[in-house]
């Protein structure tokens, strides 16, 4: 008699991640996204419980697209500190010279 081996799964941390996502955003029970992605529950179950522990003793690892979005977004907010500096300058400069002509004019 044969029997077939079954062959395991591996998932991915990304995969492993969204399916968690979808527990936690969703609401809904964790039997239910599983029977919907086609994993057994308990495999969701300790999945959820697992990115719930990291979560609480926050050792949550950035990913490298989320390291990728901070260094884009500090760069972004520095050139926009850049940029409003120069326009408060250039404000005072052209308030001074408005001033400077309107009291030319009342000469």
């Amino acid at each position: 008699m044969f029997t077939m081996a079954r062959s395991r799964r591996e998932f991915t941390p990304e995969y492993k991640d969204e399916a968690v996502k979808l527990v936690l955003t969703t609401g809904r029970a964790v039997a239910t996204v599983a029977r919907e992605l086609g994993i057994n529950e308990a495999t969701l179950g300790r999945w959820v419980s697992a990115f719930k522990a990291r979560n609480e003793t926050a050792q949550t690892e950035v990913t490298e697209s989320e390291r990728a979005e901070l260094l884009r977004l500090r760069k972004e907010n520095a050139d926009l500190k850049m940029d409003r500096a120069f326009l408060k300058k250039a404000s005072i400069f052209f308030a001074q010279e408005a001033s400077d002509t309107n009291g030319k004019r009342s000469n």
